[in-house]
């Protein structure tokens, strides 16, 4: 009996730590990002915070990166956490640098076998909005889960209607075709490092993100989501 307890109360412990795993910008803030970026199925950008209501664990972990060790981010990082993508098994941290680059070969994969591969193309899309959130760059310790959910929607009420704000904030990134994942793997690490420094100046300041750092933020994700589709012709 008190095994089944102990059993029983993991496994609750395990729900909750996902529970409250906030789902980084909300899907109005995700889907301005991919229509500014030029993807034409924008409309889906939402989903994968969708797909977790039923996919759990499989989907839950390729959202965040609970940098707990306050790391700098090398391509490496990037790279040790592809082969964690849809993984099951619990993580402390979480994979979403990973994700970003496993999505797109999952994404290479499926056409090459001649099948429908869009919906990667849109899970990488939702990864890539997730890049520029400060706060899953960051470890997920009590200032990041008092001050998650309204850094999540900070400019959501509104960031639809207003896409200049994200365009003014664009800027050119060049994916060169001939080593096209390694420089994705550059700029995806180099996002994440502007990321988690803006959480960590959030965090010393005890404050939330203003509208305006965080249309600098949806900047950097639009720009690189813009790259990737150029280099499909998408």
């Amino acid at each position: 009996m008190k095994y089944g307890k102990l059993k029983t109360t993991v496994i609750l412990s395990f729900i909750f730590l996902f529970a409250v795993q906030a789902t980084a910008w909300h899907d109005k803030t995700h889907l301005a990002i991919a229509k500014v970026a030029g993807f034409d199925m924008w409309y889906h950008c939402a989903g994968p915070d969708i797909a977790k209501i039923k996919a759990g664990n499989v989907e839950a972990y390729n959202h965040w990166f609970n940098n707990n060790a306050e790391a700098e981010i090398t391509p490496q990082i990037v790279l040790n956490q592809v082969e964690k993508y849809n993984r099951t098994i619990f993580e402390a941290e979480g994979h979403l640098l990973g994700a970003i680059i496993a999505s797109l070969r999952e994404y290479e994969k499926t056409l090459r076998a001649g099948k429908y591969a869009m919906y990667h193309l849109v899970y990488c899309a939702h990864y890539i909005g997730d890049l520029s959130m400060p706060l899953h760059n960051i470890a997920y310790d009590d200032f990041n889960k008092g001050h998650h959910q309204v850094n999540d929607g900070i400019v959501e009420d509104t960031i639809l209607n207003e896409p200049e704000k994200i365009i003014k904030h664009m800027y050119p990134i060049t994916l060169n075709n001939k080593k096209f994942e390694a420089d994705l793997v550059r700029e995806v690490a180099r996002i994440a490092n502007l990321s988690r420094k803006l959480g960590y100046k959030l965090r010393a300041e005890k404050r939330d993100m203003t509208r305006q750092e965080a249309y600098v933020q949806l900047g950097h994700s639009a720009s690189l989501l813009r790259a990737v589709l150029q280099h499909y012709n998408k």
